[in-house]
């Protein structure tokens, strides 16, 4: 019996470590694009079954708290400003000279056209802190062996995910891909990450893929074409005034 109430002890503290290893593993994963702060240029290009479209942009973060997106092609875009700053959300248009502020209920609203959200722009949730996290496998992407987590939302937590399932390398902790689930359990989009580079002060994927489940021929891709990390910046500089001045 002694035995058995002690094997039994073993199998919960065994769970809780695990549970544990994995919530820090996918920490360190999704800090490989954040660091304290940034500022970089990326591309992104839609793709669908009878057209692309290429949209280049500046980014700026710091923390969690704070970006600011400046669009710098096509020329039709050319000016557009998105400011997250805390809960809040931006858009500054300079063709209508207009600042348009994007309440919650549109965070998963498509973000010029994308495939990627409001939300995915800013990750407003956050895969550490609004979801419980689970090691239910390991399995090979790329030639790399990688952890498979589940991830499912607190009853609380300010997702729409009923379930999201992440791939992390087990060597140098590559976020590689993530599938996500609607609340009856069917797949809305998978996200795979690719082209692993050094860009600055690390090594992480450069190339990230969304890809609805249920439209053939429709992906976005976002190209990360340089970042650095860590740079000096102030939370000032994330305002509305700046957001008509920033070039």
């Amino acid at each position: 019996m002694k035995t058995k109430i002690f094997t039994f002890i073993l199998m919960i503290v065994a769970t809780v470590i695990n549970a544990q290893d994995i919530k820090e593993i996918i920490k360190q994963a999704d800090e490989k694009f954040r660091g304290n702060s940034s500022q970089g240029e990326m591309t992104m290009i839609i793709e669908r079954p009878s057209w692309s479209r290429t949209v280049s942009m500046k980014n700026w973060t710091l923390g969690n708290g704070y970006s600011l997106i400046y669009i710098t092609a096509p020329a039709k875009e050319k000016g557009q400003v998105f400011l997250k700053r805390e809960k809040e959300m931006w858009n500054w248009v300079p063709n209508i000279e207009r600042m348009i502020k994007i309440p919650p209920s549109m965070m998963m609203q498509s973000w010029m056209g994308s495939d990627f959200t409001n939300d995915d722009l800013v990750r407003e949730s956050s895969l550490v802190k609004d979801y419980t996290h689970k090691l239910v496998g390991e399995e090979t992407i790329e030639n790399l062996v990688c952890y498979k987590a589940e991830l499912i939302p607190f009853d609380d937590a300010p997702v729409v995910w009923g379930k999201v399932l992440m791939w992390v390398s087990k060597e140098e902790l590559h976020w590689l891909k993530a599938e996500f689930y609607d609340e009856d359990g069917y797949l809305v989009n998978t996200e795979i990450l690719s082209d692993i580079k050094k860009m600055d002060d690390r090594v992480m994927p450069t190339r990230m893929e969304m890809i609805p489940a249920d439209e053939e021929g429709h992906k976005t891709i976002m190209i990360f074409n340089d970042i650095k990390f860590n740079t000096k910046i102030k939370e000032s500089f994330f305002s509305q005034q700046n957001m008509k001045r920033i070039r």
